[in-house]
């Protein structure tokens, strides 16, 4: 129990590092403030621009990943970790880093939508499940233009992929619950795409200049 609640605290702290929060602090912004005043990527992007939106996308990924992959190792190493309970070491770090980029404990537990996070846990725990979902991703935002949608359509296939590439039933279920989850921090994006108001990506925000 004590390495379960070790990996858990030690993953959440990793993925609650507000990247895009301190990236854009560093440019006199709050990212809060504008565009869809979220903390990810995609609203890097939109705010900071291409390299800027680049780097929180990719640091976040790596969180994930390195919850998963180093972190665990290092968990396992450190506690020798038997055999039968390495992956379920794992998949507990990968639920505990995503839930701290969801719910950052630095930011009053207000985050991210977890999307990166949670492609760079997958691409530890679940590679080619973790590629059907990014393959989802590349069509339909190509199609659409809407990162959100293209978000949402990556979230809903993981578990799908998941349930069909691998024989894990603890992770099939984690995975699922963490796509509804996914799925559920876009209900803001959902709202908009419902009135008309989603922002295409590469559409200029209306939204006044951050003052923070």
């Amino acid at each position: 129990m004590l390495v379960f609640i070790v990996i858990a605290v030690a993953a959440y702290l990793l993925g609650s590092i507000p990247t895009g929060y301190l990236v854009a602090r560093a440019k006199g912004i709050d990212i809060r403030t504008v565009g869809s005043g979220n903390i990810g990527a995609a609203n890097a992007f939109r705010i900071l621009g291409k390299p800027a939106g680049i780097f929180v996308l990719v640091a976040d990924g790596l969180k994930g990943f390195a919850a998963c992959a180093w972190l665990a190792d290092f968990v396992i190493q450190l506690f020798a970790v038997a055999p039968d309970q390495i992956e379920n070491l794992r998949i507990v770090a990968g639920i505990s880093a995503v839930l701290g980029h969801n719910f950052t404990c630095w930011l009053k537990f207000k985050g991210g939508k977890g999307i990166a996070t949670s492609a760079g846990v997958y691409f530890a725990l679940a590679p080619l499940a973790a590629g059907i979902s990014l393959g989802t991703w590349m069509v339909v935002f190509v199609l659409s233009r809407y990162v959100s949608v293209a978000s949402i359509a990556a979230a809903a296939a993981l578990p799908t992929a998941v349930w069909l590439t691998k024989d894990s039933r603890f992770l099939g279920i984690v995975t699922t619950v963490l796509g509804l989850l996914a799925i559920f921090k876009h209900r803001g994006n959902i709202q908009r795409l419902l009135n008309g108001t989603e922002q295409r990506f590469g559409q200029k925000s209306a939204t006044p200049e951050a003052t923070k």
